[in-house]
């Protein structure tokens, strides 16, 4: 599936599908002619009241003949009951309108490069420093329920700057910078402040080559994040709209400056 998001040009992390594994390891539905794979979708259950659809692909060669909507139902089925989460890429989101899904806000993908100066700032700390309970306390507010097991995994994979900023002792924003087929993406950038979001930025993407491409998916409801990534000379390369089946979960978007995937949420 991962493989598949890569030909698609989604341009995946290296360590995505061990991460998204441990979301929940039966999310992930396979649809096949025989022993072929020929559709996928994700459809990841984080507790009995929400799930986030993501991943959902079919062949170029097998579009058209409805697999698609068959996956589509069985990702469907398997979050009977849920208030469902889902990232739609433009083409898509009229079909989505049709299943019952309401558009919450785009999600904006900049474009920048690696490198540049750090911000004076000395709370900045490796988040592999803190106690976990720390970092999944502050985490909690921007998230519908608990993915304390996702997490862990994702502040901790291979190939990934994981970066918190203290002030007097507290955390207030954490991100996570990770390598990608091309080059690296940021997500989730949280924090108190656009202030302190500058900083964890300057601060994650000096971590890559200066000739590297850094990715930031931004919800452009927050205008403080939008002008993160224009002040940084970023340039929209791509979009989604965020949609649920239920109501728009009550999250603190005015601190999210970096969605942490478009594929779990």
């Amino acid at each position: 599936m991962i493989d598949w998001a890569a030909e698609e040009g989604w341009n995946p992390g290296l360590h995505d599908a061990d991460c998204y594994r441990t979301a929940d390891p039966d999310g992930f539905l396979i649809g096949c002619l025989g022993n072929e794979p020929v559709a996928a979708i994700s459809a990841v259950k984080y507790d009995d009241s929400f799930g986030f659809l993501g991943l959902f692909i079919v062949k170029p060669a097998c579009r058209g003949k409805g697999y698609g909507l068959q996956i589509w139902k069985a990702g469907i089925d398997r979050l009977t009951g849920c208030n469902i989460g889902l990232d739609g890429v433009v083409a898509r989101q009229e079909n989505y309108k049709k299943w019952g899904f309401k558009v919450a806000y785009r999600n904006i993908r900049y474009q920048g490069t690696g490198g540049g100066e750090l911000d004076e700032h000395d709370g900045i700390i490796k988040l592999s420093t803190l106690p976990f309970a720390q970092i999944e306390s502050y985490d909690r507010p921007f998230f519908p329920t608990n993915r304390s097991t996702f997490l862990k995994s994702w502040i901790n994979q291979p190939d990934c700057a994981a970066l918190g900023i203290l002030q007097d002792g507290r955390l207030t924003g954490y991100g996570v910078m990770r390598k990608c087929r091309s080059g690296y993406k940021i997500g989730p950038l949280f924090a108190d402040s656009p202030e302190l979001a500058q900083s964890l930025f300057r601060a994650l993407k000096s971590e890559a080559r200066p000739d590297e491409p850094v990715y930031l998916d931004i919800p452009e409801v927050n205008p403080a994040a939008v002008s993160l990534a224009e002040r940084h000379g970023m340039n929209v390369v791509f979009e989604t709209a965020r949609m649920y089946s239920g109501e728009q979960p009550d999250r603190s978007l005015h601190r999210v400056f970096g969605v942490t995937s478009f594929e779990l949420g």
